[in-house]
């Protein structure tokens, strides 16, 4: 099995939308320690061409879902505003470090407001919205002036612990795999085709504002005409995706992606002996439905390792990730 020590390196970046300097900072750094010659899109997103020419575009996102800071209470707690959809019970309880403008990091805790059991019966039945929720800063503040006088503001980004954890049976769980194991593809593709002394057709692409819808919009070389898009495999009740495969995504909430794409993955897995699944996923949307909604004349599919847990407490596993790995690789091949 591949090292997952890159992976393990990016997920532990605070990297929530609009705040992914960090995160692509390492993601360069570590593509040009494979040899290659990275670029920033003028929106920040990372662009780095295996070859010249690229017809194709393998895309996933770094950014994830986080919070911001909303307002101060004057009990010196703070409001937050959700960054992206992540399900609230799942991040309770969870520490966080709220990133300031003057670069300042303090700690704290996403709580459910009046949280301590023994002062609020009703605790457990309460639903998790943002509205009922507050940040407990690990300071002593007990005010409103007191939360001003460390420097935080209204807008100060606010960024959960990942809490990433490795098992040895292959298993890895942690927020964030959305879609940092995605990006993690993409980085041993790079690494692959550069110790094989090859180039391909190939652009790698890293988006910064896909949680917030308009990560893909923009920002392709002009001669690609296909998008691989790399993002999570969905996991339910109506789905036939799980953590050990490649899923392969017919549909989701934007409409089908291109049925001649999807066709040639298929018939790839199939030869090659990838483990795959295919499925429909009724609330979901991507960097390429990003893509196409802005007019990009590309073709678009979609693909990645089936994540359990999805927006919440994540988890998926080794064979799931390199089979999405093995199934780009075979598509590479074709080009």
């Amino acid at each position: 099995m591949n090292s997952y020590e890159t992976l393990k390196k990016l997920i532990e970046i605070d990297s929530p939308s609009g705040f992914t300097g960090k995160a692509t900072e390492y993601i360069t750094d570590l593509l040009k320690s494979y040899g290659w010659q990275p670029e920033y899109t003028k929106k920040g997103a990372v662009r780095c061409k295996l070859g010249e020419q690229p017809k194709l575009a393998i895309a996933a996102h770094t950014d994830t879902l986080g919070a911001i800071v909303s307002g101060i209470n004057s009990n010196g707690t703070l409001a937050v505003s959700k960054i992206g959809g992540p399900l609230l019970p799942s991040f309770e309880g969870g520490y966080v470090r709220i990133h300031t403008l003057d670069g300042h990091i303090y700690e704290g805790t996403l709580m459910l407001n009046n949280p301590s059991a023994h002062a609020n019966n009703e605790a457990e039945k309460k639903n998790r919205t943002a509205e009922a929720m507050h940040i407990r800063l690990d300071e002593n503040v007990k005010s409103a002036a007191d939360v001003r006088a460390l420097i935080i503001r209204n807008g100060d980004f606010i960024c959960f612990d990942p809490r990433y954890c490795e098992l040895p049976n292959g298993y890895i769980k942690s927020h964030f795999l959305d879609n940092k194991a995605g990006c993690y593809v993409l980085f041993e593709i790079a690494r692959k085709i550069a110790e094989a002394g090859r180039t391909v057709p190939v652009e790698l692409f890293f988006s910064t504002y896909e949680e917030v819808g308009h990560g893909g919009a923009a920002g392709y070389s002009p001669s690609i005409e296909k998008m691989l898009t790399i993002d999570m495999g969905v996991l339910g009740d109506q789905c036939e995706g799980d953590e050990t495969s490649c899923s392969i995504c017919a549909k989701d909430s934007s409409g089908p992606y291109d049925y001649e794409f999807r066709k040639t993955l298929v018939n790839l897995a199939e030869y090659n002996n990838i483990s795959y699944k295919l499925d429909i996923y009724p609330y979901y949307s991507s960097d390429g439905t990003a893509a196409q909604r802005a007019g990009q004349d590309v073709r678009v599919a979609l693909i990645g390792p089936g994540v359990a847990g999805s927006h919440g407490a994540e988890r998926t596993h080794k064979k799931g990730i390199e089979a999405t790995i093995d199934l780009c690789m075979a598509y590479i091949d074709t080009l």
